[in-house]
């Protein structure tokens, strides 16, 4: 992610601030030493004024800066004891686990690769996605292109030293160039002639709502449906506040199943965010007098929007067993596709804004999980920067169970739990004939 002018300025009042106050406390040091009856006062100067500044920044920070929350593979959901390591405990957890009868790993549809932030005109980015190597670079025209990254020649990676010319990605090894619009190679230094063969594979892509989004379909089929356009961000009227990053451990499917899972709101996500994400702790007394309360109902849309499902939530909170109705809040989660979902907030204190939240497979059993909102300009940046930390705190005890469980293609349902059947027919949509599969799973305890 590239700093923001709003980063450089903080960074550069924090430095400020602690340089002045070092000049003026060695300004101090030398009066001391010169018996100067002045030294307590510059001493008080210095370290006021370093101190302020430094303050200064940390609140321009909070206020106006984005939310960034970047989580590794192992950062969350995986309990830590024995002196293990994060990474350790990680290891040993997907090694021990059993993964259960998996549907295929990718299905057929659109998703984010990069924030539009994130790629400036001229550069070229390595994005790891659906079990392959892309590279994604941005032309001379603005324009983002996806390329497979290895160079068809000797292997190369484009993305790795690889330049922009143009509207080409050239090759680091020999200098190939390759156009981001179908892939085909227009330049060998060195040729006479370009094999009409010579290409790269060029995945379709769209660039909407400040994200950049490849499509996949198992078969090479063209595009099925679009992203719909947020029309308040293309307008400015939203502006980006910020986003979150996890890498979750599970099967791409049991993500957005949660939607149709009515009942573990009711159980894992009723304690306050006070109550952390580690789920040992979540139900402790400590925190009881802050409770949330959820009511959601979720249902596929109709033709010619089925790959479309709508989750409609209402939230309560209760302080101390009083119902606090100011901060009762409507979302509506529209999902998209097996990899994007709208979450819409309409409120009429807190105001209006979105939240993406993007599933894209890494590998089989690695999603990265994006949430990226935009809201209000009129609105102060702390209250969607509250907002997406509180969604952050939610999502990531659901991190601790995805992280640890088997998938059940059978599971044992009553008559309550409906709407999960009803999502994974839905789901099944986004599977064909030829959608890939894991075959076998080393470390694992699946063999």
């Amino acid at each position: 992610m590239m700093d923001s002018p709003s980063v450089s300025i903080k960074t550069a009042a924090a430095v400020t601030g602690l340089g002045l106050g070092a000049m003026l406390l060695i300004g101090g040091r030398e009066q001391m030493d010169s018996a100067d009856p002045g030294f307590s006062t510059w001493t008080a100067v210095c370290i006021i004024t370093g101190v302020s500044l430094f303050a200064m920044g940390r609140l321009y920070r909070l206020l106006f800066c984005p939310l960034v929350i970047l989580r590794t593979p192992e950062d969350v959901g995986y309990i830590t004891e024995g002196g293990r390591s994060k990474a350790q405990a990680a290891k040993e957890v997907r090694r021990r686990r059993k993964v259960g009868d998996l549907p295929p790993v990718y299905p057929n549809g659109w998703y984010r690769v990069l924030d539009s932030h994130m790629l400036d005109r001229g550069e070229v980015k390595n994005v790891s996605a659906l079990g392959e190597q892309l590279a994604v670079f941005r032309g001379q025209d603005g324009e983002a292109y996806v390329l497979d990254a290895y160079c068809p020649h000797l292997g190369a990676h484009l993305a790795v030293g690889g330049r922009v010319v143009g509207n080409c990605i050239e090759c680091p090894f020999h200098g190939w160039q390759f156009q981001g619009s179908d892939g085909k190679c227009s330049k060998i230094p060195y040729a006479e002639k370009v094999p009409e063969f010579a290409k790269v594979r060029c995945w379709p892509s769209c660039e909407v709502n400040g994200q950049i989004l490849i499509w996949f379909h198992c078969d090479g089929e063209d595009p099925q449906w679009t992203v719909p356009e947020q029309q308040e961000i293309t307008k400015g009227e939203w502006v980006y506040r910020g986003r979150t990053e996890h890498f979750i451990n599970a099967h791409i499917e049991e993500i957005p199943e949660n939607a149709a899972d009515v009942a573990h709101l009711a159980h894992l996500h009723t304690p306050g965010i006070l109550s952390g994400v580690d789920l040992r702790y979540t139900h402790s007394r400590t925190w009881t007098f802050l409770q949330h309360d959820w009511k959601v109902q979720w249902a596929p849309e109709s033709e010619p929007n089925k790959h479309c499902s709508q989750m409609l939530v209402k939230h309560a909170l209760t302080v101390f067993g009083c119902h606090w109705p100011l901060l009762d809040v409507n979302v509506v989660a529209r999902q998209v596709g097996p990899g994007v979902v709208f979450l819409l907030f309409n409120h009429s204190f807190l105001g209006r804004g979105v939240i993406m939240h993007c599933v894209t497979p890494v590998e089989p059993l690695l999603q990265c999980v994006s949430h990226i909102i935009f809201y209000q300009s009129n609105i102060p940046a702390l209250v969607p920067k509250f907002i997406l930390r509180a969604e952050c705190t939610q999502f990531e005890r659901d991190v601790m169970i995805w992280n640890n469980k088997k998938y059940i293609s059978r599971p044992l349902l009553v008559k309550e739990d409906s709407a999960i059947l009803k999502h994974r027919r839905w789901f099944s949509q986004f599977y064909s004939k030829n959608s890939p599969r894991l075959k076998y799973q080393h470390d694992t305890l699946d063999f």
